[in-house]
């Protein structure tokens, strides 16, 4: 890679940058070292050639909109500010026809994506969750459904007493076509215990994926950092996923999500670092060698920041999403949604170029 020049780079970054060059895989150690290091911009650098060779300079985003059907859930995750009890004030439970109603007061013809998520709500049974997303595939047929994380997923099989498969199933018949990449929070079992993650555990969060890659469903996934998790735990959660892919090969996107503070007031000492944040992102790109995508949530990390990210091996910046909840009833700062301008604007004002895609990734409009 003769573009990459650090004078100061030390000996063992000297080996990582070969063993990237090389194409052989950074183990544990490796991403432990890169978390440890100050050399940002060496890191950087190297994320970027590795992004360039995948991708070039496109920088993907699609025109979608976050949908929450119920915020009422049975988890009391440590992180969640978005979660209410039944009858609790501000929960709520949206029907179908209900929800049609929202959209159509915010919905244009340019919108391809529904991204759905909410609250583990036990209170209504499984078939809420499919006619759900049946009015909005009948509603809006040419809409893709994106719907529903991992954890979701297991909390259906419970309240159904359907296997993964067969969630998954019934769901497709509904309009479904992607998962979410929401639930994987640390994938590590000591963490969701500590964090009182009490929803679906590791394997089960996995054994999802794996299930929906086996019936042809490709999804996302993501890693929610800065609490508690050491820089080990978040490198063993990528080479969880990495071994993932390299059997299904049905990831499209990973997502590092940062930690919101659950008070938007929260000082600056309770928010990750754009220094953390930077790295989280280059280290991503290194580590999922082979996941095509690494995303920049504006939503967590802010426009600006995006745009450097842009640089540091990230080559998606989400959508125009329209209302986001989850992030903003923590802490974000950040807006709720951009418009298709904006993000344009924003992924040349880092020098690349704006694609527009619809959730596989194919390409709709190239911004040259």
């Amino acid at each position: 890679m003769s573009t990459l020049i650090s004078p100061a780079m030390d000996k063992r970054m000297a080996e990582i940058v070969e063993k990237v060059q090389n194409g052989i895989r950074l183990d544990v150690e490796d991403g432990v070292y890169l978390y440890q290091t100050d050399d940002l911009l060496t890191l950087g650098q190297l994320a970027n050639e590795a992004n360039l060779r995948k991708n070039g300079k496109k920088v993907y985003f699609i025109e979608n909109m976050s949908l929450y059907f119920t915020n009422v859930c049975e988890s009391h995750c440590a992180f969640c500010n978005f979660r209410k009890d039944q009858g609790e004030e501000g929960s709520y439970t949206l029907s179908g026809p209900e929800m049609i109603e929202y959209v159509e007061q915010h919905f244009h013809p340019g919108i391809r994506e529904f991204h759905i998520v909410g609250g583990h709500n036990n209170h209504v049974p499984f078939q809420y969750y499919v006619d759900s997303l049946k009015a909005l595939h009948e509603r809006f047929p040419e809409v893709t459904l994106k719907a529903y994380t991992a954890a979701e997923i297991e909390f259906f099989t419970r309240i159904s007493g359907l296997s993964i498969a067969e969630v998954l199933q019934e769901l497709q018949k509904a309009g479904l076509k992607s998962l979410t990449g929401g639930g994987a929070e640390i994938l590590s079992d000591q963490y969701r215990q500590k964090m009182k993650v009490d929803k679906a555990n590791v394997d089960q969060y996995l054994e999802v994926h794996r299930t929906a890659h086996q019936l042809g469903i490709r999804t996302h996934t993501t890693m929610l950092y800065g609490s508690i998790e050491s820089h080990e735990d978040r490198i063993r959660h990528m080479i969880q996923i990495r071994e993932l892919q390299d059997e299904t090969n049905g990831f499209m996107v990973f997502i590092p999500l940062s930690m919101q503070p659950k008070n938007k007031n929260a000082g600056i000492m309770r928010r990750n670092s754009a220094y953390e944040d930077l790295k989280t992102i280059a280290i991503s790109r290194l580590m999922l060698d082979n996941i095509d995508h690494i995303k920049a949530y504006f939503i967590n990390i802010g426009a600006q920041l995006t745009q450097v990210a842009l640089s540091f091996g990230a080559s998606d910046v989400h959508g125009t999403i329209l209302k986001e909840r989850i992030s903003h009833a923590a802490g974000a700062l950040t807006p709720e949604g951009l418009t298709r301008k904006e993000l344009v604007w924003l992924i040349k004002g880092a020098g690349r170029i704006p694609v527009e895609r619809d959730t596989f990734y194919n390409e709709i409009m190239v911004y040259e």
